[in-house]
């Protein structure tokens, strides 16, 4: 019998690529993979994959009862759903996960896509920092197998708890470029969140000789619209929210620069490698970075990115307007990146998850 694994988000599952990539691998190389996920209100209806999807419906959508409800209602799912291997992603599904692999002796995997408790809009709040942080120390080193994004990450999660994990980094599948004319606008895409540069960012483009398109949302999705409205810049910012892959996708190859921007208010942000980071690349457009660790690490190597030191709005103004004018500097990140192309894509990745998986006992 094929070995059943199954992994457990919070997040909409129509969006989320890395998830989509992880189980794809995984259903292909011989695994029976289920991926859960919450039901939104405004929820699409699902593609069909190469592996089995559920969406777990919750009366709260958000704050701690909506935590508190899923992480019920996702142990009893776990508890009557048969799986040979229970892998969490991040904290916010890990009890569950954690719970049920003891009752039904299971194999438990942890997914660190981040350092959750040091995410700037958790450490900001004292109350909740502290039941996020409880909850990792009890349950990350019980973990004791799992993998991670970076090298930052794997050094301190081994740090504080004495695991030693793979690092598995978020890299997009490789696919043939469209032969696109590039239209000057610039692309942010992701989730739109506290600590993502808004704050600095909104107002910038008042200097700034494009339009920014925004693809995503957040829990700072109606601040930043206030934001808009505020510097009065609604024909020049335009707020798409959620795109499926595919459509993100065409989005991404279409733009001018992208853009990875962090504040350096929370370790999670300033030791981030963020899915965007390689997906500007994977599309062959320049894009203005932060110059903070992980990112440097890559951008060294390969040099597809314009890196800032500083996230203020005039930094992040003159970035944006050296790259859309300095048409000798966006022509050579745009030739590393697609040389980059062929070595940061899943493809080579994926064997090491591949092999992860297939070294459980």
């Amino acid at each position: 019998m094929l070995k059943r694994i199954i992994f457990t988000v919070t997040n909409d599952l129509s969006y989320d690529q890395r998830m989509q990539r992880i189980c794809d691998t995984l259903a292909s190389n011989g695994y029976q993979v289920l991926l859960v996920g919450r039901k939104r209100k405004d929820a699409i209806p699902l593609t069909k994959q190469a592996f089995d999807q559920r969406r777990i419906f919750c009366f709260w959508n958000k704050g701690p009862l909506f935590y508190v409800e899923y992480n019920i209602r996702l142990l009893l799912f776990l508890l009557t759903n048969r799986a040979d291997i229970v892998c969490a992603i991040d904290l916010d599904t890990v009890l569950p996960c954690y719970f049920s692999s003891i009752i039904k002796k299971q194999i438990r995997v942890y997914d660190a896509h981040e350092l959750f408790t040091e995410q700037f809009e958790v450490v900001r709040r004292p109350g909740i920092h502290r039941i996020w942080l409880w909850i990792e120390k009890f349950a990350v080193k019980r973990f004791k197998y799992g993998y991670t994004v970076n090298e930052f990450i794997s050094n301190w999660l081994q740090q504080q708890y004495d695991i030693q994990y793979d690092i598995i980094r978020n890299l997009p599948v490789e696919y043939s470029l469209t032969d696109v004319e590039k239209n000057k606008f610039i692309l942010y895409q992701g989730s739109v969140n506290e600590g993502r540069c808004f704050d600095t960012l909104v107002p910038a483009m008042r200097d700034v000789i494009a339009p920014l398109v925004i693809c995503g949302k957040g829990n700072y999705f109606e601040e930043t619209q206030k934001l808009i409205k505020h510097y009065h810049l609604e024909n020049k910012i335009e707020c798409k929210g959620y795109l499926t892959p595919l459509a993100l996708r065409e989005t991404t190859q279409q733009a001018y620069i992208g853009l990875t921007l962090f504040d350096q208010k929370g370790l999670n942000q300033y030791q981030s490698l963020a899915n965007r980071f390689f997906d500007y690349m994977m599309a062959g457009i320049p894009q203005i970075c932060v110059n903070y660790p992980e990112y440097k690490r890559i951008n060294d190597e390969f040099g597809f990115a314009l890196m800032i030191d500083n996230t203020d709005s005039q930094s992040i103004a003159a970035a944006l307007n050296n790259l859309l004018a300095d048409s000798v500097l966006y022509e050579k990140l745009q030739q590393n990146a697609l040389k980059a192309r062929s070595v940061l894509n899943w493809e080579q990745e994926s064997q090491k998850l591949i092999r992860f998986y297939n070294s459980l006992p």
